[in-house]
């Protein structure tokens, strides 16, 4: 987990972000390059590359999770959300081919997190769980325990097993 002024941000996001730019230059590089070989290159063109090499990258971008004691925020490219996960009044998971964790707080804010972020990076989850156990412990949280327990699972069970197989405890 990488540490920044505002708490810990997943590890993973730099290569992702990283990974994004690549295929958008990918992507301009073979565009021009095609349309330079077709010898149809103009300034207007390049630009209309460009800008879809542009919406490639704001596509392939992952948003880019945060977490401190008490909070996570979620900063996507126009703005950024954030949740007291000391004051979670609901968790819900959005189904779908990009399933989501929809977090809210007692503020009426709201934040959407891949749940593939929190599991590969147990920190981030840490600090959500340390949160929501919080929010139970007050008797704010009371819908979603259920999805949480079953990411916790998710998150926890394989380290465990793997303990408890180096361990000689199977």
């Amino acid at each position: 987990m990488k540490r920044t002024t505002t708490g810990y941000a997943d590890r993973r996001w730099t290569a992702h972000a990283r990974s994004a730019v690549g295929w958008a230059l990918g992507f301009l590089t073979l565009a021009l390059a095609l349309d330079t070989a077709a010898g149809t290159l103009d300034a207007a063109r390049a630009g209309l590359w460009a800008g879809l090499a542009a919406l490639v990258l704001a596509v392939l971008l992952p948003p880019r999770v945060t977490a401190d004691e008490g909070t996570l925020s979620v900063r996507g490219l126009l703005r950024t959300r954030t949740v007291r996960t000391d004051a979670l009044v609901a968790v819900g998971r959005h189904q779908g081919p990009g399933a989501q964790l929809l977090l809210y707080d007692a503020f009426g804010r709201h934040v959407e997190v891949d749940p593939r972020t929190l599991i590969a990076d147990p920190l981030l989850w840490h600090l959500l769980e340390t949160g929501a156990h919080r929010s139970r412990e007050l008797g704010v949280l009371r819908h979603g325990c259920e999805v949480l327990a079953h990411l916790g699972d998710r998150v926890d069970g394989p380290r465990a097993r793997a303990v408890f197989r180096v361990s000689g405890m199977r």
